[in-house]
């Protein structure tokens, strides 16, 4: 069966999430990280995104990334997953597939969504008890957006800058959301959104994208008019 295509909105956030091939791990030394990183950077400069939070874990990576084209997020994904693949062959004599499928994408619904995917990409080091507090790990975005450490990568949301006036401000106001969990609703729907190529968000906002897609002249998947508040479409 052929592959539904990706719909990309051009300046909406969307979740991506990739994993090594059969659960193998990627990355197995710092200069791994190191290159990863390097190389979205100059990928999203080159085709134009914004990467707003990443975590990279030893066997996978998620972003969150406004594209600013239609084609931004696929050209970004293929010439870092290009680069790494040729990198991690020649560090280590490897060969084969290096990711499990091809990545997943999920359009964020910034305003109910957007800052609570900021945490749970942040928290994944936590969760996999590699660290009992999200500073403590390298690999993320958190150390910008709550500590401000230097990371040419970031490019901050807007809703994060409005988090207060100052940069002091917003990272004492993101430190201080640490303080609570994500309530069970929004876990099911970003865990799920994970796995998913779809769409986070409302009714009223899938109503919106899809009206915003119908003025695109683009096909709409079958699957996004499916009632309930958190339903994703596009599931595997």
């Amino acid at each position: 069966m052929a592959r539904m295509p990706r719909i990309v909105l051009p300046g909406q956030p969307q979740l991506i999430s990739q994993r090594g091939h059969q659960a193998r791990v990627i990355f197995r030394a710092d200069a791994d990280y190191r290159f990863y990183l390097d190389h979205l950077d100059k990928a999203a400069q080159r085709h134009g995104g914004e990467v707003h939070a990443y975590v990279l874990m030893d066997d996978h990576v998620r972003l969150l990334i406004t594209p600013h084209a239609e084609h931004s997020l696929a050209r970004i994904l293929q010439q870092v997953g290009r680069s790494f693949a040729r990198y991690l062959n020649a560090t280590y004599q490897r060969s084969g597939g290096l990711w499990d499928g091809r990545y997943k994408a999920t359009i964020i619904d910034s305003e109910q969504y957007l800052l609570a995917c900021y945490r749970y990409l942040e928290l994944d080091p936590v969760r996999d008890r590699r660290v009992a507090e999200p500073g403590e790990y390298p690999w993320s975005s958190y150390r910008a957006h709550a500590l401000g450490a230097p990371d040419a990568l970031i490019h901050d949301h807007p809703l994060y800058q409005a988090l207060g006036p100052t940069p002091g401000a917003r990272r004492e106001a993101y430190r201080v959301s640490f303080h609570s969990c994500l309530d069970e609703s929004s876990m099911a729907a970003i865990q799920t959104a994970t796995i998913s190529d779809g769409v986070l968000g409302s009714d009223r906002f899938k109503a919106e994208l899809m009206a915003a897609l119908e003025r695109r002249s683009a096909t709409i998947p079958a699957a996004w008019v499916r009632h309930g508040e958190h339903a994703l479409a596009g599931e595997e």
